[in-house]
């Protein structure tokens, strides 16, 4: 069974398939963002909030997430200790 990852407010996302998690606030970053908005590959689960965190799936979909990339790391070690 795939590892799951809790990314906030319930929403779930797959670790195994995770290639990278940065923070949105440089330009690159908000390029990236913006031409996965367009192309539809981008997936908001913020519920409304600020984008704290940006998660570059394997696919090249991007997730939207509204913990910070530190918090998401502390779930993601306490999730592999767990095993």
């Amino acid at each position: 069974m795939s590892k799951l990852f809790n990314i906030g407010f319930g929403n779930i996302v797959n670790a195994e398939k995770i290639t990278a998690i940065i923070m949105p606030d440089s330009a690159p970053a908000k390029r990236l963002m913006q031409n996965a908005k367009k192309s539809g590959t981008a997936i908001d689960a913020t519920h409304g909030r600020k984008i704290k965190a940006c998660i570059i799936l394997e696919n090249g979909q991007l997730v939207f997430s509204a913990l910070t990339p530190d918090t998401l790391l502390e779930r993601f070690r306490e999730k592999a200790e767990e095993k």
